[in-house]
């Protein structure tokens, strides 16, 4: 993996993030704020990302590339769209990394260390780091939302199939 130093909350970086589905109701203080807890990370094909059972910090933001997304050694899905998150659910319930995730190929990510609180800003009052903390929820409450619906649709259609299944039996 090759990792930059944290980003600078300059105006060009702002920009880029924008330019990220997820990020475009930030505005560009919130967006400075998210600059300061993050790193780019560039993975090589097949290279871990996450490690099922860890405990790390870290959220991310896909960039360019491809994800693999296993569950004891099962894979469960693959994110490809930029922009699209992953590693959120353990910022949300502080619990151990529920699935090990792979690069497919050369992989780009943003990585956000929600460990580095002390980096949002200094001079924030606590209105302001709440109302950035709500933003990065609501955007975890939208992918979730939509991951949800998807894997019911899953679920529906291999349930059907298992019924068919035993009809034939």
């Amino acid at each position: 993996m090759l990792e930059s130093r944290y980003l600078k909350d300059n105006i060009e970086n702002i920009q880029k993030l924008m330019t990220i589905p997820a990020l475009r109701n930030f505005e560009a203080k919130s967006l400075s704020k998210l600059l300061r807890l993050s790193k780019i990370r560039e993975y090589e094909d097949g290279e871990r990302i996450i490690k099922e059972g860890d405990f790390d910090p870290w959220l991310y933001f896909l960039l360019s590339g491809k994800i693999r997304i296993t569950k004891e050694g099962v894979v469960i899905g693959s994110i490809d769209s930029k922009g699209e998150i992953f590693g959120e659910m353990r910022v949300i319930d502080s619990l151990s990394r529920s699935a090990s995730v792979f690069a497919v190929g050369k992989t780009i990510c943003l990585a956000v260390d929600t460990s580095a609180k002390n980096r949002i800003s200094p001079g924030s009052t606590r209105d302001e780091r709440l109302d950035f903390l709500l933003l990065l929820y609501r955007i975890f409450a939208e992918y979730m939302s939509i991951r949800l619906r998807a894997t019911n649709e899953e679920l529906i259609a291999a349930k059907k199939k298992v019924r068919r299944l035993i009809e034939q039996i």
